[in-house]
């Protein structure tokens, strides 16, 4: 299958990795070069690591796999696709922009996927003239590590088109566990919650981030801590998320943490740029 991704940042480049490492042909589209150059380089990178933890006599060489991406910043190179799967950011005027175009130019056949963690998927599927093609894949980070995904069915999404999606993650090496379009999904309404309290514990000084995550990982068992999570996702698609999710239910329990906007508002993105709360 001939795969389109959308966005070559974190999300994106690891969804493209995940789709050559597993026999499939990818289009990965950015708004720019350097960002795509940026995106080979942080994949061949990523091949290499894994191709260290775990050597195979049998895998493709690592140019073959990269021979296996078209990079480009045209739209218009999606017209060949069976599936496309969109990363950009959480901000609804450009998912929006993106999804009147891609339907003018996707076959009549193509699905959209939206990963998105919080942005309705019925809201996106209004922008086309295909909605019972159009449904959510929440991939978690980082992409090809994880072996399931959130599979939001929106309105008027089909079984057909559900099916077509969990077969793709099937070849992925992953499980789709199918949820309802609410914002948020289950993953994202409890984790966005669990963040934003982590970082209130940080504002209001009761504990560093160090304390907050160690009781985290050694009562509950989990591996990463939720500040350590932030750092991995973003602080700033953090706050992105937590607003669609306060916009969406107009409940003050989602109002982001002043520290989070602050943080965000100095620069200070987590992993992806070297600053956050380590």
């Amino acid at each position: 299958m001939q795969v389109g991704v959308i966005g070559a940042g974190v999300m994106g480049t690891g969804v493209a990795q995940n789709l050559v490492q597993t026999n499939h042909e990818v289009i990965l589209i950015d708004t720019t070069t350097a960002i795509l150059d940026q995106a080979r380089s942080t994949i061949r990178q990523a091949l290499r690591l894994q191709r260290m933890l775990e050597p195979k006599s049998d895998q493709p060489g690592i140019d073959d796999l990269l021979g296996r991406i078209t990079f480009t910043t045209e739209l218009a190179a999606l017209s060949t696709v069976d599936f496309v799967i969109e990363n950009a950011p959480e901000k609804w005027p450009i998912k929006e922009a993106i999804y009147r175009e891609i339907d003018l130019i996707c076959s009549a056949h193509c699905v959209f996927a939206a990963n998105t963690s919080a942005i309705s998927i019925t809201r996106i599927a209004s922008q086309t003239k295909r909605p019972a093609q159009v449904l959510g894949i929440h991939f978690m980070n980082p992409v090809p590590m994880k072996p399931v995904a959130e599979v939001i069915r929106g309105f008027h999404t089909s079984e057909e088109t559900l099916g077509i999606a969990k077969k793709l993650l099937g070849a992925m090496g992953k499980e789709g566990i199918v949820v309802n379009d609410m914002p948020g999904f289950v993953s994202n309404r409890v984790l966005m919650l669990t963040i934003n309290e982590a970082i209130y514990l940080v504002q209001d000084q009761v504990a560093p981030p160090e304390d907050i995550d160690k009781i985290f990982k050694s009562c509950f068992g989990h591996k990463m801590g939720p500040l350590e999570t932030a750092d991995l996702i973003g602080l700033d698609t953090i706050l992105y998320s937590i607003d669609v999710l306060y916009e969406s239910y107009n409940d003050s329990k989602y109002r982001p943490c002043p520290l989070l906007k602050k943080m965000v508002d100095a620069g200070l993105h987590g992993r992806k740029n070297g600053r956050g709360f380590y």
